[in-house]
């Protein structure tokens, strides 16, 4: 059992006895109200979509998924093909990707996740080493933990970067908040 707000995106939870897939949380606390986590979700066994609102101290049964360490292939609208090391290829919807397509590049290692034989989303290492192109940085822009916009090269995903890292630069990156970790 998982409360709410310990639910990511890609988790699969039971609700209404139907195994649906997050696709975004969204956690919000107000004023005098009880923390509130906002998902949205797919079915996975007809596709249907919902987006329901938890407290955030609610209890949910979280599915266990079969898991195959696989290389990305390719991309065939609307389906990421992954292979197997016995050359089985298995295909994932994109809506289904979630974050993971921010990072994927060709022959990289992710894990798929399978419900009832069906590969149904991907699950990236908690880092990856990623080329990034920015800007220079402004001189005398220095007070405090100043950050500036980088863009993944291959994908165009946008993070932020300390000021001292520039234009072709590999860094490491933590696929679960997207933030910059070091250069290396």
């Amino acid at each position: 059992m998982k409360i709410a707000q310990e639910i990511r995106a890609g988790n699969v939870i039971m609700h209404a006895s139907n195994p649906m897939v997050v696709l975004k949380t969204e956690y919000s606390r107000g004023g005098r109200n009880a923390a509130t986590v906002r998902l949205k979700m797919k079915n996975l066994l007809n596709g249907g979509g919902a987006e329901i609102v938890f407290k955030a101290d609610d209890k949910m049964d979280q599915i266990i998924l079969d898991k195959k360490e696989c290389t990305y292939s390719y991309f065939a609208d609307p389906m990421y093909a992954f292979m197997d090391a016995e050359y089985n290829q298995f295909e994932v919807e994109s809506e289904n990707m979630g974050d993971a397509i921010n990072y994927l590049e060709d022959g990289m290692a992710v894990e798929v996740v399978f419900y009832d034989g069906k590969a149904i989303s991907v699950e990236l290492p908690t880092t990856v080493v990623r080329e990034i192109e920015t800007d220079p940085a402004v001189k005398g822009d220095t007070s405090g933990k100043v950050l500036k916009p980088a863009k993944l090269v291959g994908t165009g995903f946008v993070i932020n970067v300390p000021i001292f890292v520039e234009n072709g630069d590999k860094i490491e990156i933590d696929t679960r908040t997207h933030e910059y970790k070091k250069r290396v």
